[in-house]
């Protein structure tokens, strides 16, 4: 076509995206359009209706131009995601993905839909490698669905982003090497989860989250309303080989045939007995009343967060800042009695502002961590608070250090609260100052 040999990228206005089409119409062209991969641009302002989900592959750009829209529309039915990538209806890899400047409006189109279980970012990407993710906007979050969700990872940049509304703004699964930053946030629910473990409806694969920085980031007040949930959720897990007998909840994980299946089932707290393993490839399989997931064949018994840096942090919000624990509840038992234990490693914390006057945990921890550094920070009225859930009975020795912070309205003998018996806390306090 003229425009794209004229400029060596396909403009998708001549495949027929344009503001005045439908939102079938729109599908459709913005589908053919990255079907030719390189660089598709979206380069006439307006708002572009969109009525189901485009999906993506290797070494392809999607440049979207100053004041455009993606506007969700029920044209032929509810949708799930804006963008997916291919590859991840198979469980292959994608590389070489880049989005920028992409303002979903998701004008109530909020629905727990699942193409892959476990899987429902409004922008989603699973198996994924080098990807570049920038000036992503969203205003209007619903209840379900997160802003950004990506699971199974290698190489990701997200990278200048406002999300705003109730779920999770950025929400990860397992994968390493990563960077999320500046990002504002105003979300009901966290503004970034780390979760290597997860909700059976809350992530497609389960596993460690490592190697990563969160840099520059703010968390607003979400206009002075009560809110749920943290700046960050650091959710950690594990589980054990299927034996007969063994008793299962809502989102218990075991081991079978060199794979991992996890219970589907709803939050009424119902305990069950199986009997019979597993065995199924892929899929779902209901046996002795127990809805069976697969989950993946890269069998790990643990997961959780690791070697990861929190740096030039603002925290608004009168809420917990960070979060490392584990689910015990109707909705999920993240650590199953008598599993190998899930450390997590090496948490660094680095520029953390409180902004806020009222009391709230800057950290809290329920989980086995070796260690935690926390530097150059200003900390108000916050504690960092240790607690357990009855998911284990040694929570191991934690050792923290705390450098060329300044406390307002808490001093450093008053910052550790540990509630968990024959839990081992040390601290090392250098050149802190009290105001």
């Amino acid at each position: 076509m003229e425009t794209q040999n004229r400029t060596n990228f396909i403009n998708a206005l001549d495949y027929g995206f344009t503001p005045e089409a439908s939102g079938i119409e729109n599908r459709k062209a913005l589908q053919k359009a990255v079907e030719e991969g390189g660089t598709i641009v979206i380069s006439e302002p307006g708002t572009y209706k969109l009525a189901g989900t485009v999906y993506i592959g290797s070494y392809t750009s999607l440049l979207f131009a100053n004041n455009t829209f993606i506007q969700k529309v029920n044209e032929e039915g509810w949708f799930s995601h804006v963008l997916l990538n291919k590859g991840a209806l198979t469980k292959t890899y994608d590389t070489g993905i880049r989005i920028e400047h992409l303002h979903i409006i998701v004008n109530g189109m909020d629905i727990r839909k699942f193409e892959v279980e476990g899987l429902h970012g409004q922008l989603a990407f699973f198996y994924v490698k080098d990807l570049h993710i920038t000036g992503f906007r969203c205003m209007d979050l619903g209840k379900w669905q997160y802003g950004i969700q990506i699971c199974t990872f290698e190489d990701i940049i997200v990278k200048d982003v406002i999300i705003k509304g109730d779920k999770d703004g950025v929400h990860l699964g397992r994968g390493k090497r990563f960077l999320i930053s500046e990002g504002i946030f105003d979300t009901y629910d966290d503004a970034v989860a780390l979760n290597g473990h997860d909700y059976d409806v809350g992530n497609p694969e389960l596993g460690w989250i490592e190697d990563g920085i969160v840099e520059k980031c703010q968390d607003l007040t979400h206009d002075g309303k009560c809110t749920d949930g943290y700046f960050c959720r650091m959710l950690a897990g594990a589980w054990v080989d299927w034996y007969p007998g063994i008793k299962l909840q809502k989102s218990d994980t075991v081991v079978a045939n060199g794979r991992m299946y996890r219970v589907k089932a709803d939050p009424d707290g119902k305990e069950y007995t199986s009997t019979i393993c597993p065995s199924h490839e892929k899929g779902i399989k209901v046996i002795e009343g127990i809805t069976w997931v697969v989950v993946q064949e890269d069998v790990t018994y643990t997961a959780g967060v690791r070697n990861v840096t929190f740096r030039d942090i603002y925290l608004h919000k009168p809420r917990t800042g960070f979060s490392i624990h584990f689910d015990n509840d109707r909705y999920s038992r993240s650590y199953y009695p008598g599993a190998e234990v899930p450390h997590q490693e090496q948490i660094m914390f680095d520029g953390i502002r409180v902004t806020h006057n009222q009391k709230a945990h800057l950290m809290e921890i329920g989980t086995p961590v070796d260690v935690i550094n926390m530097v150059n920070s200003n900390i108000r009225n916050n504690t960092i608070y240790f607690h357990g859930n009855n998911a284990m009975e040694d929570y191991e020795e934690t050792k923290i250090n705390i450098c060329g912070c300044i406390f307002n309205g808490v001093k450093q003998e008053t910052l550790i609260e540990n509630t968990v018996e024959n839990k081992i806390v040390k601290v090392n306090y250098t050149g802190n100052m009290e105001m």
